[in-house]
């Protein structure tokens, strides 16, 4: 088995080049027999091992906007169903919108989660070119929603709670979607979604674009990985679109406000969870174990809420989000 060569970003080449000269000049010194002065040269790579990990620390906390969505569209950042299969204690998934088509890039089924039976839904993209060519992507189309849509019907009429994982860079805009009825179905599920009466928590885990993420996106909690991204449109479409120009990408990043500490401070979410540094493909493990234990305790906090009240808390929650007060 090849394999997959994951892009390095930019920003992070110096310090992995350095790792990588650390590790070799670490072997070298094992292998070799140079008594009190190879333990001085072990304690020594340890110190400069021990600086890397606080340079790359301070690196990743200051992050800006574009550089955090460069690095959760990394190939090798853990999706839905890499989540899904270690903080489930079982799981098993279900196909199809009952209307004729079984959209890959969204994944749902039924699980079992902390002592609790939930129903799972989540963008799913690809782990390279031909898996992405599979799932689209992660862009979901008009049946995608339908079958989030059935499932979360099903959710509620068994007393499930939903948990909605969001990793996409917007839904699908082919021709084809807009004739299937992509609006209609994304407006539906947003509708819906507040209707239900069973806990409805919403994280996004990697990049939250446009309508496509708000198609599973209304939650009673909303959360939001560390570093992941939420966004009305891509820096690159508003760059494209006010100035007609990709090189302002930075410029439309910074002024969408799009990060979780942003977004958090505007009342869009409602907590964020912890990543390791550089990101939770960087250790995927206690990633997960990050996320299942946020999960856990939120979800215990909403199931002692009356439904009637949730409903209640849901909807105000959603009419504060962009108010804001102007005086003479």
């Amino acid at each position: 088995m090849v394999a997959r060569k994951v892009l390095t970003l930019n920003f992070l080449k110096p310090v992995l080049e350095f790792e990588s000269h650390l590790k070799q000049l670490n072997k070298i010194v094992i292998s070799s027999s140079y008594g009190y002065f190879s333990t001085l040269i072990k304690q020594e790579i340890k110190q400069l091992q021990m600086d890397v990990d606080e340079i790359k620390n301070d690196l990743f906390k200051s992050l800006n906007p574009l550089q955090r969505l460069h690095l959760v569209r990394q190939s090798d950042r853990p999706t839905t169903l890499d989540y899904i299969s270690y903080i489930m204690d079982d799981w098993f998934e279900l196909h199809g919108d009952r209307g004729g088509t079984d959209d890959l890039a969204i994944v749902s089924g039924v699980a079992r989660f902390s002592s609790e039976t939930v129903v799972f839904i989540g963008h799913q993209r690809g782990k390279d070119t031909n898996d992405n060519v599979i799932r689209n992507f992660g862009m979901a189309s008009p049946g995608g929603y339908r079958k989030a849509l059935r499932l979360m019907k099903h959710a509620n009429r068994f007393n499930f709670p939903i948990l909605t994982f969001i990793d996409t860079p917007g839904a699908w805009a082919g021709i084809e979607a807009e004739q299937r009825g992509q609006g209609e179905a994304i407006a539906v599920n947003l509708k819906e979604m507040f209707s239900f009466d069973v806990p409805i928590i919403c994280t996004i885990i990697g990049e939250g674009g446009s309508g496509g993420a708000l198609g599973i996106g209304v939650g009673d909690i909303i959360l939001m990985l560390e570093y992941s991204v939420y966004t009305v449109a891509t820096p690159e479409a508003c760059a494209a679109i006010l100035w007609k120009d990709s090189n302002k990408s930075p410029i439309a990043a910074e002024s969408l406000k799009i990060t979780s500490a942003d977004l958090k401070l505007l009342g869009v979410i409602d907590d964020i969870v912890r990543e390791p540094t550089g990101g939770s493909q960087f250790d995927p493990v206690q990633a997960c174990e990050f996320l299942k234990a946020k999960l856990t305790l939120e979800l215990n906090k909403l199931l002692l809420i009356s439904s009637e009240k949730r409903k209640i808390i849901r909807y105000e929650k959603f009419r504060k989000i962009g108010k804001f007060y102007e005086s003479s």
